[in-house]
């Protein structure tokens, strides 16, 4: 039976309404992803919050008396709790009670599903407890409690600062082990020809409904916050555009604004799949109320990781639900699709070809057969046809002039 959650929160008398009421309709969102059932929402404008409570004590009896009235399992607050603030919320009000970081490390925790994606959860929640334990420790292990309970697994943590510290050490080894194997098939795609893409964005504007689209993979799509927790990379085929083309397409998890500091440090595998990337498409959802506020939070992001905003192609999403012709502007450089009906999909092929191939041109070498090596080709030019003459092999190329040149000069038997 799903639990049942208020979501609250305290701003500053200068946020504006629409503003919070943004806030908690992604607050429902997080708590609905995590499996609750959200029965109300409340918050309160204060100058400064209340070191004891967080909010002030007529609120704090309002929401008690909410719960009392509701029979409420949980009350998620939006703004970061202390450990004696959550106690003490959770002694008056008779409930259990959570922060917005501890609820979204809870949604990570039932999505990650790979070696890397548990590491990184692991991290993440071991890094958020840590400074929040008191005399008497916190469970950390706890398995089906509830939302906000579900902890690292099957690992049994002892909650003692000692223990969880060496816990924290051996994660981290095993996940650097992780990018550092991830970080040697990078290697391997970046002397390729043909552009790794990102799909960015805030979550749900969807980039999996995009990647499927482009790939033609099953994947996840859902109106869940983060269904998207371990990066997925696919080739998407160009051949209608160019004969042997195509690039590979990564999908990674959305972002949300004010996305907690642990979470960051912890999902660098994650995000280093979007700083090495040569083109990133920052998917917008067109149809949303603050959809300009959520391309400024991700390319905000984007800068703070080091993301050149040259890389960046915007593409405004579910243009089916605005009316319309797709492949027309709606941003600044950006495209417009449809990523459910497929309208527009193919200009954004094109654009994302134009991007990365326009400058190559086409070549044919004639190489010795005693000294024709494919694979060494493939790792610098696109191959588009292959003919074999009895002694020679003459193939036809796509790649930049410069590379051509790096051939010409360091390599022997080729005759362009």
């Amino acid at each position: 039976m799903a639990e049942r959650v208020l979501v609250a929160g305290i701003f500053s008398a200068q946020r504006p309404l629409v503003e919070i009421q943004s806030i908690l309709e992604e607050m429902a969102q997080l708590t609905r992803s995590a499996g609750g059932e959200v029965k109300d929402s409340l918050f309160q404008r204060r100058r400064s919050p209340d070191s004891r409570t967080l909010l002030g004590r007529g609120k704090v009896r309002e929401i008690a008396e909410r719960v009392q009235r509701d029979s409420l399992d949980l009350v998620v607050f939006f703004n970061s709790l202390s450990r004696i603030q959550q106690r003490n919320l959770e002694s008056e009000l008779g409930c259990s009670v959570i922060d917005r970081t501890r609820l979204i490390l809870d949604v990570f925790a039932t999505r990650a599903r790979s070696l890397e994606g548990k590491l990184q959860v692991e991290l993440a929640q071991l890094t958020y407890m840590l400074p929040r334990l008191t005399g008497r420790g916190v469970e950390l292990s706890r398995l089906g409690g509830g939302i906000g309970t579900r902890g690292p697994g099957e690992t049994k943590l002892e909650t003692d600062r000692r223990r969880i510290r060496d816990r924290i050490s051996v994660v981290r080894r095993r996940l650097e082990k992780v990018i550092r194997d991830r970080d040697l098939q990078r290697r391997s795609r970046a002397q390729r020809p043909v552009p790794l893409v990102s799909l960015v964005g805030y979550t749900s504007a969807g980039k999996s409904t995009l990647f499927r689209r482009l790939t033609g993979q099953e994947v996840v799509v859902s109106q869940r916050l983060f269904s998207t927790l371990d990066p997925l990379l696919r080739r998407v085929d160009l051949s209608d555009i160019q004969p042997g083309c195509f690039f590979l397409l990564s999908d990674t998890v959305g972002f949300i604004r004010d996305m907690p500091a642990e979470l960051f440090r912890s999902f660098r595998a994650t995000l280093e799949e979007v700083v090495h990337a040569d083109i990133l498409l920052n998917i917008v959802n067109g149809a949303a109320h603050d959809c300009d506020f959520q391309e400024r939070e991700v390319l905000r992001v984007l800068d703070g990781i080091g993301v050149s905003r040259d890389r960046v192609i915007n593409v405004v999403n579910k243009i089916d639900l605005l009316g319309g012709s797709a492949g027309e502007t709606g941003r600044a450089e950006g495209v417009r699709i449809s990523a459910r009906s497929g309208e527009g999909v193919d200009r954004l092929r094109r654009v994302v070809f134009e991007r990365w191939f326009a400058d190559m041109q086409r070549y044919t070498l004639r190489i010795p057969r005693v000294d024709f090596n494919l694979n060494a080709l493939t790792k610098w030019a696109v191959v588009l046809e292959r003919r074999d003459l009895g002694e020679n092999v003459e193939v036809s190329l796509l790649c930049h002039p410069k590379k051509m040149l790096q051939y010409k000069t360091t390599l022997e038997g080729g005759q362009p």
